[in-house]
């Protein structure tokens, strides 16, 4: 381990110090969760899908940072994909029960209320899978498209006003590292059981396991992004 990557876990304890080992510090953060979540997704996720991003640029390059990375512009991007999987994950984990109810299964509403049982977790499943099947490639794709978006504007943040050519970019995706590693790999082997696993927590630690999650989802893109230069 490098000294730079020693400085960087060193600052990383000394920020989640608070949360960690001062309860106080975790009933604060719990209670503004509580009462602003859209607030604290589009913070989390701008810090910690972009932080991912920054640990798949070191992995490719030795660095955490280079001039056309573009921070600012990747960091508000994900806080704004974080607003949108904060309501996925909303719609999902109400309406999916709902759905399963109609279709004859009387306790899968209640069941999310109750301890652990199948029910609960065929439920989790259920809402784990409807969310990566149906939201989840529609905004790896509009993250891969905004991502391509800024390293063409060498990660200057004029990229955040200068129109996206969408068409034109959504053309040059590798669609073999897009479908083959993104969607069929890391969907069905990742993200579904994670997020079952999420959806099966309390409410509290959702939030802090999907912040987690976001770290590693900016990981996982920009280890596809590097794949698809090899």
């Amino acid at each position: 381990m490098k000294r730079k990557d020693i400085l960087l876990l060193g600052s990383i304890l000394i920020i989640l110090t608070p949360l960690l080992f001062w309860e106080s510090g975790w009933q604060a953060y719990s209670a503004f969760n509580k009462d602003h979540g859209m607030i604290t997704s589009f913070i989390k996720f701008a810090v910690l899908a972009t932080f991912g991003e920054m640990l798949g640029l070191r992995i490719r390059t030795g660095n955490y940072y280079r001039k056309s990375f573009g921070v600012l512009p990747k960091a508000l991007i994900w806080g704004i994909i974080g607003l949108t999987i904060k309501m996925a994950f909303v719609i999902f984990a109400t309406g999916t029960p709902i759905f399963l109810q109609y279709l004859g299964i009387s306790d899968a509403v209640m069941s999310m209320q109750q301890p652990l049982s199948f029910t609960k977790l065929g439920v989790a499943l259920s809402i784990s899978v409807a969310m990566n099947i149906i939201y989840a490639p529609v905004m790896m794709t509009f993250h891969k498209i905004t991502d391509m978006h800024i390293s063409l504007h060498n990660g200057k943040l004029k990229s955040l006003i200068i129109p996206i050519n969408f068409a034109h970019i959504f053309q040059t995706i590798d669609w073999k590292v897009q479908w083959h590693f993104v969607f069929k790999k890391t969907i069905p082997i990742f993200w579904i059981p994670a997020h079952t696993l999420t959806f099966l927590l309390p409410p509290d630690y959702q939030v802090l396991f999907a912040a987690l999650l976001s770290l590693v989802l900016g990981l996982i893109l920009a280890i596809a992004s590097l794949k698809s230069k090899n």
